[in-house]
């Protein structure tokens, strides 16, 4: 349990600022760094729910990422402000992109196959 612990906590620590230099380099599509957020959101439900099997952990950080997204297409005043800053846009995004759910559905399927392996 204890490696689990450390692994997914390690894949928090390295994928944020993966995440964000991501956004800094022009030859990488936009979606590399969505992809990248959502294989950090496996890593931190895998780190809450370190007694549930890998499918789970998957199923819940894709309904998560799957939220945010279409969270995108509420427009209330408050949560438009909220995206505004920078740590709001940075957990809730900005502007819903179709594209976008296939970005967090291929990194947290490539997430998921790691910890498979390291996890065995």
């Amino acid at each position: 349990m204890k490696s689990k612990l450390i692994s997914s906590a390690l894949g928090i620590i390295i994928l944020i600022p993966l995440g964000l230099f991501s956004r800094h380099i022009n030859w990488l599509p936009s979606e590399t760094g969505d992809a990248l957020w959502a294989m950090m959101m496996f890593c931190i439900w895998r780190f809450l729910l370190i007694n549930r099997n890998l499918n789970f952990v998957a199923i819940i950080s894709l309904i998560c990422c799957y939220a945010v997204e279409f969270s995108q297409l509420i427009t209330w005043q408050w949560l438009v402000e909220l995206r505004k800053t920078f740590i709001g846009h940075m957990i809730l995004g900005q502007g819903f992109l179709w594209i976008d759910l296939l970005a967090y559905t291929i990194g947290i399927a490539c997430i998921w196959l790691v910890f498979r392996k390291i996890e065995k």
